[in-house]
C-alpha cells in the first residue's frame, strides 16, 4: 500500500493568529516529499499579508514614449492626458509615467513649433533624408547590377565590403557591365581558377558592354569582384565585372552596346573591333625566339583585316558617310597585302623585313573619319605620357 499524506486542516479566514493564540498553519509536509506549492487558496489567490498587485496603465507607458520620441510629441500629450484619470478610476500606477509624458511631449511640441517657424526643422529633415539616402546606396558589391556606377571607398582592393552607388555624370571608380555564376565546382576551387576564369568571362563581357572603345578613358582597365571563400560557403557564385580604375575617378559612362547604338554603328564596330583588339596581343615573344607564334597571330590579324573588308564593303552605309567609309576600306585593302606577307614569312629575318610596313600600312586610328560620319567617338584615349 502506497504511504498517504496528512490532511492539512483548514485555514482560518482572513489569514490572522487562530483562536488559542497559535499561528495560522503553513504548508503540510510528508516525510521527504513537500505537500503543498503554493499559497492556500488557489492558483492565482494573493498571499497573506501581502497587497494585491496593482498594474501600470499602458497609456501612460505610451505617452512616455511618444514624449522621448521627437518626431510624436503630440500623441504623448494626448495619450498622458487621457492616462491620468484612468490611473485614478481604475487604482492604477502610472501616474509619475504619465505626467513626465506629458511635460516631455508638451517641450518637445514647443521645440517643434519653433523649429517650422524658423525653418531649423527643415534642415534637420534634410540631413536626416540625405543621410537615408546616402545609406540606400550602399550596397555589397555583389548587389550591383549592370550599368550603375559606384565609388569603392577601400580604393579597389582586394577585398571590399561596400561600395557606394553614384550617378554615372558624377566622377566615380568604376561602372558595371555584367556579371555571370561559376558553375562546374562542387567545392571552394581557390581563388586562381575564379580569377582566372573571370578574365576571360569578364573580357567578353566588357567588350559587348563597351563597343565603342574610345570612349573608355586611360587608366580604365577590366576589374571584377570575386566570390571569396566565405561567401561561396553561402552560396554566392556570382562575378560582378565593370570597368574601373585605381587612380583619377572618371566620369560618364562608358556604355556603348546594343541599347544606345544604331544599327549601323554596331555594323561598323563589329567590323573593326576585332583588329584593335588582336593588335594588343601580339606575342611577347621575338620572332627570333618564337616564330611560330609570332607567324600564327600575324595570321590572325590578317584574317580580321580581311573581315573588316568585307564588313565594310557589304554594308549599305548612310549617304553622308560613304566617302569616309570608302576610303577606310581603301586603307585595309593595302593593309591586307602588307600583312599577307608578314604572315607568309618564312622565317624570322624575312618576318622582321616585312614587319615595319605591315604596321605603317594598318590605319592608326581605324577610321577616325568614318567614326566621325557615323557619330561615334572620333578622338582615341590619351595614351601614356600624354596629357588627357
Amino acid at each position: 500500500m502506497e504511504p498517504s499524506q496528512p490532511t492539512p486542516p483548514t485555514p482560518q479566514p482572513g489569514g490572522g493568529p487562530q483562536p488559542g493564540g497559535w499561528p495560522a498553519p503553513g504548508p503540510y509536509t510528508s516525510p521527504g516529499m513537500p505537500y503543498a506549492a503554493g499559497p492556500y487558496g488557489g492558483p492565482g489567490s494573493v498571499p497573506y499579508g501581502q497587497p494585491p498587485r496593482r498594474s501600470t496603465n499602458g497609456l501612460a507607458i505610451g505617452s512616455l514614449v511618444s514624449g522621448v520620441v521627437c518626431c510624436l510629441p503630440p500623441l504623448g500629450l494626448v495619450l498622458g492626458l487621457v492616462a491620468l484619470p484612468q490611473i485614478r478610476k481604475k487604482d492604477q500606477t502610472g501616474k509619475g509615467l504619465a505626467i513626465a509624458g506629458i511635460v516631455l511631449s508638451a517641450v518637445s511640441s514647443l521645440l517643434l513649433v519653433v523649429g517650422l517657424a524658423t525653418g531649423g526643422f527643415g534642415s534637420v529633415w534634410n540631413g536626416f533624408r540625405e543621410t537615408v539616402d546616402e545609406a540606400s546606396r550602399s550596397k555589397s558589391p555583389f548587389s550591383l547590377r549592370t550599368g550603375q556606377c559606384f565609388t569603392d571607398d577601400g580604393g579597389l582592393e582586394e577585398y571590399t565590403a561596400d561600395v557606394e552607388v553614384v550617378d554615372c555624370a558624377r566622377p566615380h571608380d568604376g561602372e558595371v557591365t555584367g556579371d555571370f555564376k561559376v558553375t562546374g565546382f562542387d567545392e571552394w576551387p581557390g581563388e586562381d581558377p575564379v580569377d582566372e576564369l573571370a578574365q576571360t568571362r569578364c573580357e567578353t563581357i566588357n567588350s559587348a558592354y563597351a563597343m565603342d572603345t574610345w570612349k573608355i578613358p586611360k587608366d580604365v582597365w577590366i576589374y571584377y569582384y570575386l566570390p571569396s571563400r566565405q561567401s561561396w560557403r553561402l552560396g554566392d557564385r556570382t562575378v560582378t565585372c565593370a570597368f574601373a580604375t585605381e587612380k583619377k575617378p572618371f566620369s560618364g559612362s562608358v556604355r556603348s552596346d546594343s541599347t544606345s547604338l544604331t544599327l549601323d554603328q554596331e555594323h561598323f564596330l563589329l567590323s573593326v573591333n576585332p583588329i584593335e583588339t588582336l593588335s594588343y596581343q601580339e606575342p611577347e615573344e621575338d620572332p627570333d625566339e618564337d616564330f611560330e607564334a609570332n607567324r600564327k597571330w600575324a595570321g590572325e590579324l590578317l584574317a580580321a583585316i580581311d573581315s573588316a573588308r568585307t564588313g565594310l564593303r557589304d554594308r549599305d552605309w548612310p549617304g553622308t558617310s560613304k566617302p569616309a567609309l570608302a576610303a577606310l576600306g581603301k586603307e585595309l585593302d593595302t593593309a591586307s597585302k602588307r600583312w599577307g606577307k608578314l604572315a607568309a614569312a618564312s622565317d624570322a629575318d624575312a618576318y622582321w623585313e616585312a614587319y615595319d610596313t605591315a604596321w605603317d600600312a594598318l590605319p592608326e586610328d581605324l577610321g577616325a573619319e568614318a567614326r566621325t560620319a557615323l557619330g561615334l567617338t572620333d578622338t582615341p584615349p590619351a595614351g601614356e605620357g600624354t596629357e588627357a
